[in-house]
């Protein structure tokens, strides 16, 4: 009588196993993409603060990101330009995002003193709100709790595009910043091709 073959020793002979030993299949790192997309951090002490903040906050929640098998990538995207604002669909400056998702979906704003010096008129940048009270700087709690809900829950996927318009308040801040720039000049105008000639 024949005796029937094992065939365990070949079963695990490829790339791939198929004997239940799921220890040696490699997993791949998932990715946790920051955006942290802001006006200025030269003069405007929102954008500062909510800088300091984010870096805080992903202290607190990165090794609970590792050891869950994230790897985290922050972007810093200083939006200086209409140009940029449309590519990045910017809405209200600063602006924290997970993975194309704002940490906070409803966008409130108020008036920047410090962006206001610095384009030399009023403009509104953002304020956060956090268990019923508005910060100008987002506590580093909202942030956390934005990367874990955006991450973990079930409030992980991008927002769907809409028609993106850019908003007139950064529309006038842009314009008020290349009339500035331009007024910065030799002469006090850009446009003159031969200066001070």
């Amino acid at each position: 009588m024949e005796k029937s073959k094992n065939t365990n020793s070949e079963c695990c002979s490829g790339s791939s196993c198929c004997c239940g030993n799921t220890a040696t299949v490699q997993r791949s790192k998932k990715s946790v993409v920051i955006d942290f997309l802001y006006l200025d951090l030269s003069v405007c002490t929102w954008c500062q603060g909510t800088e300091k903040s984010l870096e805080e906050a992903l202290n607190d929640v990165s090794s609970v990101l590792k050891a869950s098998g994230f790897e985290v990538k922050v972007n810093k995207i200083n939006v200086t330009s209409e140009e940029l604002a449309i590519k990045h669909r910017f809405l209200s400056s600063p602006t924290i995002r997970v993975n194309g998702a704002d940490i906070q979906m409803d966008i409130k704003e108020k008036k920047c003193e410090s962006c206001g010096d610095l384009c030399g008129d009023s403009v509104d940048c953002r304020v956060w709100e956090y268990n019923g009270v508005e910060y100008t700087v987002p506590p580093k709690a909202l942030i956390v709790e934005g990367i874990l809900k955006r991450v973990f829950g079930s409030e992980n996927n991008p927002q769907e595009a809409e028609d993106y318009k850019l908003p007139e308040n950064l529309k006038r801040f842009y314009a008020l910043m290349n009339e500035k720039s331009g007024s910065q000049s030799c002469c006090g105008n850009a446009n003159t091709g031969n200066c001070c000639g």
